[in-house]
């Protein structure tokens, strides 16, 4: 088996991609999202319906239908918070994994837990910062001859470049996810 992961700035996108992946033929089962949801945006979908009243509501209802739909989507959907990341929501196995073990039993936390599902120990760091500063993730695991595949199906407008963005990082003078960090929004929903 192989993982995938495509980093995204927007819930809609992902949702989008793993919509896509299960379209393909892809057990929502091997799929995984997870959202930083610091701001509280999306934890109010995952067990309850609310109506949005402010100037947000088309902005609401899009987040709304993304999260309600990753619910119907994916295997589970649950909101929890990670040391180090804060309150995230997140779908799949990733939920499972941090869940089933504990946040705090799962070695290294998030990194831990993405290097269990099989991601290098250096990009498992990138991720996690990634997911820290504000964006999503999906993750896939899938038989190594689908890899291809899976990426073509991830490669869409709203992809992150992972590995650009951490170049960014590292010319403020960022080395690798640290949970005790300050928060560092950049936020692009």
């Amino acid at each position: 088996m192989k993982t995938v992961v495509g980093t995204y700035d927007n819930i809609e996108t992902a949702y989008a991609v793993a919509n896509d992946l299960v379209n393909a033929g892809y057990s929502r089962n091997d799929i995984s999202v997870i959202a930083n949801d610091r701001e509280n945006a999306y934890s109010p979908y995952v067990n309850t319906k609310v109506v949005k009243t402010s100037d947000d509501v088309g902005a609401g209802a899009g987040i709304g239908a993304a999260i309600g739909g990753i619910g119907g989507l994916l295997v589970g959907l649950g909101a929890l918070a990670i040391p180090g990341i804060g309150p995230v929501v997140a779908a799949g196995p990733l939920l499972a994994a941090l869940t089933g073990a504990g946040v705090g039993a799962v070695a290294g936390g998030i990194v831990g837990a993405l290097v269990d599902l099989g991601i290098p120990d250096e990009e498992a760091n990138l991720y996690a910062e990634g997911l820290h500063r504000g964006d999503i993730l999906v993750i896939a695991q899938v038989p190594d001859a689908s890899a291809n595949a899976v990426t073509r199906v991830m490669d869409r407008p709203g992809l992150v470049d992972i590995r650009k963005q951490a170049d960014t990082w590292r010319s403020s003078g960022w080395k690798t996810f640290d949970p005790n960090a300050d928060v560092v929004v950049t936020t692009r929903r």
